[in-house]
């Protein structure tokens, strides 16, 4: 009797240690198998977007990266290659007064019409040691002049090229630190298009350049129609977004690009994007758009000159731009034909490529081409034979057409 009840706590004791042997590897095989449901979030299922907005979830604490949100509309220089010094940003947040060092106070006077200043100003930030980007932006998309009969004038947004290790970065070649004074000063007598502060040009300064070139634009281009505002690395479609302006009324609110929406704040600290609660607290960014291009009304321009001026500075220039749209209560404007996060292969023409002129005569905005791609995608979309296009069947005749 004794022995069969040994036998039976035995029993029981192997099937007990079985059971947990048994969830141990199920839980691992669980935790290391893939998967590809969405992560999990903590609140309630929100209505479906409206076409054209981009929505953005960072991941749960301890998952993988965050998606891409700034990734895609950020230019490579001068992005950091280490972790933002909050330390250093909050003990000079409050210096947002610069002093301009090189100014163009005639840009906006017109060409001696009488409507005055331009149609369309482009602001175009860029860094001193990019002088490539520019003279591709000044010969294609960016070239000042008569567009469809608008008037189109052009600046380009600088700063002072950093000194050695600001932001953990290595400095600019010796020889650009010594001559960029000169450099830059040749350049906009050639030119006439560079707009230089006194701040160090960092990818964190982005902010400064925002409330600088809106205060610039209110003074000296207080008649401007439109602005466009981008990146050196995007191209542009002039004369679609001239048509997508022309009913537009300039004296009425209007801000317009790749809308992004329920982008959080990206809490790891290895991110370059890393914000702390401390700074920012609330579980969401507002709606803003990418800044690799957005084009805003000369009504807008003037009342964000104004708010931005009141708005805490943030390191995240297109976001401390949704936070001053924000403070006037206006709501950024979609558009699918802004593509600050590239062309992605359509699965209904599995044949085009992404880099083919039938893409891009449709659309306004590009971004994250290089010199080179601007060049060759301007050439073929403006050559003699008109646009052409990598496949050989024929396009839909017809004028450019916006969607509803």
């Amino acid at each position: 009797m004794r022995r069969r009840l040994r036998l039976r706590g035995d029993a029981s004791l192997t099937l007990l240690l079985g059971a947990a042997l048994g969830l141990l590897l199920y839980s691992q095989r669980e935790g290391a198998a893939p998967t590809t449901s969405a992560p999990r979030t903590h609140r309630k299922a929100a209505r479906e977007p409206t076409p054209g907005l981009r929505v953005f979830q960072a991941s749960d604490a301890g998952a993988a990266p965050a998606p891409p949100a700034y990734e895609g509309d950020t230019p490579e220089p001068p992005t950091p290659t280490g972790p933002f010094d909050f330390g250093r940003y909050l003990r000079a947040k409050d210096q947002r007064r610069f002093p301009l060092l090189i100014n163009q106070p005639h840009k906006c006077r017109g060409d001696g019409s009488p409507e005055g200043g331009p149609d369309l100003l482009i602001a175009v930030k860029s860094v001193a040691a990019d002088f490539e980007r520019r003279q591709a932006v000044r010969q294609t998309w960016g070239a000042e002049g008569r567009v469809q009969g608008a008037l189109v004038r052009r600046v380009f947004l600088m700063g002072v090229p950093r000194a050695a290790g600001t932001d953990g970065a290595e400095a600019e070649g010796e020889g650009t630190r010594t001559h960029w004074p000169a450099l830059l000063r040749a350049e906009s007598r050639a030119y006439a298009d560079i707009l230089l502060w006194a701040f160090d040009d960092t990818f964190f300064n982005l902010t400064l350049k925002e409330i600088h070139f809106l205060a610039w634009a209110s003074a000296y281009c207080p008649d401007v129609r439109f602005v466009f505002k981008g990146d050196a690395d995007v191209f542009v479609h002039v004369g679609n977004l001239l048509e997508f302006l022309g009913p537009r009324d300039p004296a009425k609110d209007m801000l317009a690009g790749d809308v992004i929406v329920q982008a959080r704040p990206i809490r790891a600290r290895a991110s370059k994007y890393y914000i702390p609660e401390a700074v920012y607290g609330l579980p969401a960014y507002p709606a803003y758009a990418g800044g690799g291009g957005f084009v805003l009304s000369g009504a807008t321009l003037r009342r964000l000159a104004g708010a931005c001026a009141q708005v805490e500075l943030f390191p995240i220039d297109d976001v401390f731009l949704g936070m001053c749209l924000q403070r006037l209560r206006l709501t950024p404007e979609p558009h699918p034909a802004f593509r600050t996060f590239g062309i992605p292969r359509p699965s209904a023409a599995p044949h085009l490529r992404t880099f083919d002129p039938c893409f891009y005569r449709e659309l306004v905005v590009v971004h994250g081409l290089s010199a080179a791609d601007i060049w060759l995608m301007w050439r073929l979309l403006n050559g003699p034979q008109g646009p052409a296009c990598a496949h050989p069947w024929p396009v839909a005749a017809g004028s450019f057409q916006w969607g509803p």
